[in-house]
């Protein structure tokens, strides 16, 4: 039976045009379609997500890549309205029990609402590099090289108790965790923006699956 997905969206600011849009890379489509998902967008002006999400009878949560946290540092690329959408999306997945794949910003909103705390890393945007496997994530990650689109990024000493390290970089900082009683996983690389790989596609599989990490 195909899953249904809420699947958050960056927001852009088309400045010249007094807009702001929603959107998704079409890149995810595909994705979920290999593990016989389907994607329903979250808008981030929905008056209330938990209904939303609720009513339309969603089996997985993912919160994907694009824009920066509005409440670090420095940052440019911000979008509060998302970042309140995801808050409520993670509020709603912990009340109900629903799975969620978090990617790249979305394990950084997985980290930050869960208590962690995000800091700025080098040499992570656009150089892949491998990923060092640990504890119970090491039969459920791929062996890497993986993909590095982030300049925000998490120290081992920024993951909240609540989580688990299931993998980090050669630098140390950390590519993955799992929350240690709900269906909640975190990546940093984009799946959806590699060639398919069948050890990511069997992660989302198994966070949708209901087994505990």
């Amino acid at each position: 039976m195909t899953r249904r997905v809420a699947i958050t969206q960056r927001v852009m600011d088309l400045a010249d045009r007094g807009e702001r849009r929603d959107a998704l890379d079409q890149e995810w489509t595909p994705w979920l379609a290999a593990v016989d998902a389907v994607p329903v967008p979250v808008p981030n002006r929905v008056a209330d997500v938990g209904r939303f999400v609720q009513e339309l009878e969603i089996d997985v949560v993912v919160l994907t890549g694009g824009n920066d946290l509005s409440h670090l540092p420095g940052v440019v690329q911000t979008a509060p309205e998302r970042d309140a959408t995801e808050r409520a999306v993670l509020e709603c997945a912990g009340a109900t029990g629903l799975p969620v794949f978090a990617v790249c910003r979305g394990m950084q909103m997985l980290v930050h609402f869960h208590g962690g705390t995000v800091s700025r890393v080098e040499g992570h945007v656009a150089q892949p590099h491998a990923l060092v496997r640990e504890g119970e994530g090491d039969g459920r990650l791929r062996r890497g090289p993986v993909n590095s689109f982030h300049e925000w990024g998490i120290a081992r000493d920024g993951v909240p108790d609540v989580l688990l390290v299931w993998a980090t970089a050669p630098d140390g900082t950390v590519e993955a965790v799992a929350h240690r009683d709900l269906r909640q996983v975190g990546v940093m690389w984009h799946p959806e923006r590699s060639t398919a790989d069948p050890v990511d596609q069997a992660l989302f599989e198994w966070v949708v699956a209901g087994e505990r990490p």
